[in-house]
């Protein structure tokens, strides 16, 4: 996997869509494992929400997990 390119552009549209496609796989993968599994991952999301120090930083994290877990439950 080394050598595999994950680059990202400086282009905040690009990083903002790549962003996107990530929590949609997240969201997918989810749905993959089963349900008690996807939610001991979504709990544990949570907490790690919880110990982040930068307050800002926590709120965004926050409410990615919070569109993941709506995207989930559809």
């Amino acid at each position: 996997m080394s050598n595999i390119d994950f680059t990202t552009s400086a282009n905040p549209e690009a990083l903002a869509t790549e962003v996107a496609c990530l929590k949609a796989t997240l969201t997918l993968l989810l749905k993959a494992i089963g349900q008690a599994d996807a939610g001991k991952v979504i709990i544990n999301l949570e907490r790690f929400a919880a110990q982040i120090d930068d307050p800002a930083q926590a709120e965004i994290f926050k409410n990615s997990i919070l569109q993941i877990k709506h995207a989930y439950r559809q």
